[in-house]
């Protein structure tokens, strides 16, 4: 099976195809693992299937990954596991597709390994507004209880640390405004339209960033055909020959 150890954390990928290295970042919140990419409008994995050597992941503690709470500098932990992944494959440079908490994840990657990332695609980005707070608190305690179920190792105090911690900032969560503004890689933001994924963080995430473009209408059926082949082309047009 192919696995990645890191510390005591151990994460599962998989890699389909040839080409240009694509860093996939599943959907799902905290549940994010290769199996969700079915629930996105745009999925990279069938979408640009046989155009780039996709790499998916299981995020830790979500499907056939798992590890211990970094409740420190969770979005960071996140980040380092989503670098071993691609040191492990012996990547260097790579193009990222993040959806739902997939954007918070780039956006980490940014600030951590902006050496590293060609360009990213941000497909409805998460988000924390005042009207959603609570919505995620309810999301994360219904992860941490499942997750405490199925791990003798880990109590409520230990999980309600580390997703109080993770999701306390505001705005795109992972990074400040002021980092975002400091982002020079060519982004492509498709912003939600829903209580999760607010459109107001999309596109300021797009405003922010210098690099940045953005992408809407797309989600609808009538532009979703449309959208696919942009995202396409953005991809096409960054990736290194």
């Amino acid at each position: 099976m192919p696995y990645v150890d890191r510390g005591e954390a151990r994460i599962w990928y998989t890699v389909q195809g040839t080409g240009f290295p694509l860093l996939t970042l599943a959907p799902g919140g905290m549940r994010s693992s290769v199996p969700l990419w079915e629930m996105a409008a745009i999925n990279p994995l069938t979408a640009y299937a046989g155009q780039y050597q996709m790499i998916a992941m299981d995020q830790r503690n979500a499907g056939r990954s798992a590890g211990p709470l970094e409740s420190g500098d969770p979005w960071g932990a996140y980040a380092a596991d989503q670098l071993a992944v691609m040191d492990h494959l012996g990547i260097g440079r790579f193009l990222v597709f993040g959806c739902c908490i997939g954007g918070p994840f780039i956006l980490k990657l940014l600030e951590l390994a902006p050496e590293r990332v060609v360009a990213a695609v941000l497909e409805q980005p998460v988000g924390i507004i005042d009207s959603n707070r609570e919505l995620f608190d309810t999301v994360w305690k219904q992860w941490g209880e499942q997750l405490a179920s199925k791990r003798d190792d880990l109590g409520s105090e230990q999980i309600e640390a580390f997703a109080t911690t993770m999701w306390a900032p505001g705005f795109a969560v992972s990074v400040t405004r002021d980092q975002v503004r400091s982002f020079r890689t060519p982004m492509l933001v498709l912003p939600g339209v829903d209580e999760h994924h607010p459109t107001e963080t999309g596109r300021e995430i797009a405003a922010l960033a210098p690099s940045a473009e953005l992408l809407e209408p797309w989600k609808d059926p009538e532009h979703l055909p449309a959208a696919t082949e942009a995202v396409g082309r953005f991809l096409h047009d960054h990736t290194p020959r």
